[in-house]
């Protein structure tokens, strides 16, 4: 069997005001201080990963399918084979609601590309990252700031989020990084209360979010009309990947 990660636990940042009780808050953020780093919106949705052979995950490695994931096998069936041997991408299933619901046209896709691991288990630097993203015509999330870590930046960040639709932040050290150091390299901010819902109970109630923006991202999975999950078939047949020029970045 091909050895599969789940993705780490994001440390909270002390100011973050969604922490719950089996939260964890980061010790310190001496390892950002002096560091580019890049803040993007966090997104509501699933942590999902993708591997070179077509296997995808939840955040447990062994979680089950379900209606919300199809269309992570979709996608999957279509880019893994231009996933380099020994790396996986991780994301962020958007297609279901969670605490928050996305509207027609708010969303890229239903399939966030938030990281990319190479065969060593290192985070790749987040310029790559944005370079796998074009090159599989995957939506990331929108980054807020970019530069020199600064509490102080982020805290005006936190204050001026639109807490109706955006859940939140997460500050990442632009560099790559290994798996080992995940928790000195990636932090988030989560909003004052955030609803977390039950991983194994919310798919009860789950209904999906609203119809990304047409053409979403991948173009592939663009719907042929607006309603629930109804997309073109037949162009998903006849779809040809390009060959991509992944397996010449250098991390």
């Amino acid at each position: 069997m091909k050895e599969r990660k789940k993705y780490p636990r994001t440390y909270h940042l002390n100011f973050s005001k969604g922490i719950n009780s089996d939260d964890k808050i980061i010790k310190s953020t001496s390892s950002f201080e002096g560091q580019e780093v890049v803040v993007t919106l966090k997104m509501d949705g699933e942590n999902t990963s993708i591997y070179p052979d077509n296997y995808t995950h939840a955040r447990s490695i062994d979680s089950k399918t379900n209606w919300t994931r199809d269309i992570v096998k979709k996608i999957s069936s279509v880019i893994s084979s231009d996933i380099p041997e020994g790396y996986r991408l991780c994301c962020e299933n958007l297609y279901a609601k969670h605490a928050i619901y996305y509207p027609d046209g708010y969303l890229d896709g239903y399939l966030y590309l938030l990281s990319v691991w190479n065969e060593k288990n290192e985070c790749l630097s987040w310029d790559d990252t944005v370079e796998f993203a074009e090159l599989l015509d995957l939506p990331q999330p929108k980054v807020i700031y970019r530069g020199i870590f600064d509490e102080k930046k982020l805290k005006e960040l936190a204050n001026n989020l639109d807490i109706d639709i955006e859940e939140g932040f997460v500050v990442r050290l632009t560099k790559s990084f290994p798996y080992e150091d995940f928790s000195k390299s990636v932090t988030k901010y989560v909003r004052s209360n955030h609803v977390q819902v039950d991983a194994e109970h919310w798919i009860v109630n789950a209904t999906p979010n609203g119809v990304p923006k047409q053409p979403c991202k991948p173009l592939f999975m663009s719907q042929t009309e607006k309603g629930v999950a109804k997309y073109n078939e037949v162009e998903l047949d006849k779809v040809i990947v390009e060959p991509t020029m992944m397996k010449k970045i250098k991390v």
